[in-house]
């Protein structure tokens, strides 16, 4: 979660006015300030390959662009855009939502409105293919390489490696072929070191570990009653995307090492997803050429498992949003009758208007004694 004072938190749970910011730049000059935007959100969902989409909404058609130079055209413009809250004392406190690369604004020149959606910088380096068949040979370690992938795209982007332990490790040899996706190059990377690699709100790209639920702390309360910040809560629970066994292997050409394989099971007899009870067997297969020995098959297997376990869980809450959530937060679910469970945030949807509801996507749960 991004970093807010606890009179933020606070301010969630009672009436307060809620103020949005859109700036727009162009190779890094401010082109147009504080956009007077109608709507809109922010969608950010863990399971995409972009992290951040945006979508805008402005009343005047002045704004559509006819040039090239113009402030929301689609030649390397960009959006920043935040949310927050204006105190009774007329101070304000914002929440990065994001930079955003303009994609595609429409709408009807002489009555508007027009609406301009735009994704954050992990398309840009999806954008840039291979134009020439891409080696790790000579790469310091696994860190390095993804950085030389993404400077290669976007030179002076900024790359945080926020990973516990010793992650960062040599890089075997692997090639990929012209017009491979180089963000996928990326993510592969990443996945070998049991990570996942996105563009933060911040605009940088920023390495993590894979969140888990068994040894995450709640960032941020979500109750009942005239204090909580919950109203309504819908609740839908599926099979999709849920597996009890993850096969990771690893076969290069190029590293001179033979195939090496492991298979990591849910074997926890306490379990309902255990394998072979009564859920089934149902597992997920992981191949990279960048895993070279058994024992880190057998690790990225394990990251992997702990991660589709967890059965997805999709909730919608009726409040006004925590624009500092972040996919992958751990939250503390507090229902009327003392049931509450901690959950992980798959996806939000922070609205730029104020009567919209938030709407959160959960995965997994853990109940927690009353």
């Amino acid at each position: 979660m991004y970093p807010v004072s606890a009179s933020f938190l606070r301010a969630l749970a009672t009436p307060h006015q809620v103020v949005h910011r859109v700036d727009a730049y162009f190779n890094g000059t401010l082109t147009l300030a504080d956009l007077p935007i109608t709507g809109g959100a922010v969608k950010v969902d863990r399971g995409s390959k972009i992290r951040r989409q945006l979508t805008l909404e402005l009343a005047d058609p002045s704004f559509l662009p006819w040039r090239p130079a113009d402030p929301l055209a689609v030649y390397g413009q960009t959006l920043v855009v935040s949310r927050g809250i204006q105190f009774p004392d007329g101070t304000r406190e914002m929440c990065p939502l994001g930079t955003f690369r303009v994609d595609e604004p429409s709408g009807d020149v002489y009555s508007g409105p027009i609406t301009v959606t735009g994704k954050s910088r992990e398309v840009a380096i999806q954008d840039d293919r291979f134009t020439a068949p891409r080696s790790t040979s000579g790469a310091t370690s696994t860190v390095s390489m993804i950085t030389a992938l993404i400077t290669e795209t976007i030179p002076g982007a900024t790359i945080v490696n926020l990973t516990s332990g010793a992650r960062d490790q040599a890089c075997s040899t692997v090639v990929w072929d012209t017009q491979a996706d180089r963000w996928e190059a990326v993510t592969q990377l990443a996945t070998s070191m049991r990570a996942e690699i996105f563009v933060d709100v911040l605009d940088r790209f920023v390495l993590v570990d894979v969140p888990d639920l068994t040894t995450s702390s709640p960032v941020w309360t979500v109750g009942e009653g005239p204090t909580g910040t919950l109203i309504t809560a819908g609740r839908k629970i599926t099979r999709a995307g849920v597996y009890n066994a993850v096969v990771a292997s690893g076969e290069s050409a190029y590293s001179g090492v033979p195939p090496v394989s492991a298979t990591v099971t849910d074997t926890d007899p306490a379990s309902p997803t255990r394998w072979g009870g009564p859920y089934g067997r149902v597992p997920r297969f992981y191949s990279s050429g960048l895993l070279t020995s058994s024992a880190q098959c057998a690790a990225v297997a394990t990251s992997m498992l702990r991660d589709a376990l967890a059965p997805s869980v999709e909730t919608s809450i009726s409040c006004l949003p925590n624009p500092a959530l972040e996919a992958g937060d751990c939250l503390r679910l507090s229902y009327a009758g003392g049931r509450v469970e901690d959950v992980l945030v798959q996806a939000l949807t922070v609205p730029l208007s104020i009567s919209a509801d938030f709407a959160v996507t959960l995965r997994g749960s853990k109940e927690v004694p009353a």
